[in-house]
């Protein structure tokens, strides 16, 4: 029979073996919360208190002669290489299409079930490779794994990671790497094609394939049951050898109509007018990354808050969806005479003369010259963003 806690005793038996008391308490406490969690308190509260009687002071003392006290920093700038967060259980919604909701949940039993996988030979190394276009929810996933385990989320911060040093970024890898061993945890690389980018091109220079092949190094050096994710917006830039090294890869696209619909819903709650055509919403909203819908309702229900209006106004809310989308695209919005025009353009039914009158506060001539791009009116109309 497989001992359920066996990841947890290795890894105090390795911090033991390393004269590393930080990791094996670390891990000596992970311990205990799972007993506790198995309903096994007794247990627990032994480990709590062996814990409570443990010299500290000496444990510190350790990790200074090694190095490895608090964060891990880089030695030029002396700045922190990974941000430290604690998501709360149940403090993040995640709107993910059922598909994607299903590969991260199979991602989370397996490390939930790692030591009863690892026992039938089928557990796999605990790396997620998220990616997808700006926007889809790749950071928001990694915090709400973090949060679904209750563990730490340590973010590394490729700002201050990867150095112009010759060396140096291949060594603060290693600290981060060294640094995540000692604790559980959820370590999270964002912006992964900073690290990861394919070797060979044009431009590499040996530098960036020393930095490609010590990340490998350092990805396969780590225990197998240390809990990785990585996300980029730029996937087709990673090395191929790195894709070798996530077991769990999973695209993040954009939202489909019935996610689209889901968020909507979700998110304007009560501040939904009732005459909101939702069919339209959803139809209109097609190409809208999911945190361009969460900005657009979060913009439209502060208007409604400031203007003490008890619901949205759901003409703002299309103009808002619509310019963003616009800006999205790349296109140049510069003038309230811009908005008219492409309001005009992408829907002149629901932004009749009349009505983008009463959004915009000014008359139906004023709108009419804006609309035929009279520039000289243009200066003379404002409007309170």
């Amino acid at each position: 029979m497989a001992f359920p806690h066996l990841s947890e005793v290795l890894k105090i038996l390795d911090g033991a073996l390393k004269s590393n008391a930080t990791m094996s308490t670390n891990y000596a406490g992970l311990l205990a919360d799972k007993l506790e969690q198995a309903g096994e308190r007794e247990e627990a509260a032994r480990i709590r208190e062996r814990l409570a009687r443990a010299p500290t002071a000496i444990a510190h003392a350790q990790d200074a002669a090694r190095g490895t006290f608090g964060l891990p920093v880089d030695s030029d700038s002396r700045l922190e290489t990974i941000d430290e967060s604690r998501p709360a259980k149940d403090s993040i919604r995640l709107h993910l299409s059922g598909g994607t909701a299903a590969r991260i949940g199979d991602f989370l039993e397996s490390v939930r079930h790692y030591d009863q996988l690892r026992a039938a030979k089928a557990a796999s190394p605990l790396r997620l490779l998220i990616f997808g276009q700006p926007g889809t929810g790749k950071t928001q996933t990694a915090r709400w794994v973090a949060s679904e385990l209750q563990l730490p989320l340590l973010t590394v911060r490729c700002d201050t990671l990867i150095s112009s040093l010759l060396g140096q970024t291949s060594k603060n890898l290693r600290r981060v790497f060294d640094h995540a061993e000692q604790r559980p945890c959820v370590l999270f690389l964002d912006e992964f094609d900073a690290l990861g980018s394919a070797r060979g091109n044009e431009r590499d220079v040996g530098e960036l394939q020393r930095v490609v092949i010590a990340l490998l190094q350092n990805i396969d050096a780590l225990p197998e049951n240390v809990i990785v994710i990585a996300a980029s917006n730029h996937e087709k830039l990673l090395d191929p050898a790195i894709w070798r090294r996530f077991p769990f890869q999973i695209s993040m696209p954009l939202p489909d109509p019935a996610l689209r619909d889901d968020m909507w819903t979700t998110l304007l709650g009560q501040y939904a007018p009732a005459d909101l055509d939702w069919n339209t919403l959803i139809d209109k909203s097609a190409g809208a990354s999911g945190a361009l819908i969460e900005q657009i309702v979060l913009d439209t229900k502060r208007k409604a808050i400031l203007n003490a209006k008890p619901q949205i106004d759901k003409s703002e809310l299309f103009r808002r969806l619509a310019l963003a989308l616009a800006l999205a695209q790349g296109r140049s919005i510069a003038s309230i005479g811009d908005e008219v025009r492409w309001l005009r353009d992408w829907d002149a039914k629901a932004f009749s003369i009349r009505e983008l009158a009463r959004l915009y506060n000014i008359s139906t001539r004023q709108i009419n010259h804006l609309i035929r791009g009279d520039h000289g009116d243009e200066g003379k109309y404002t409007r309170a963003r």
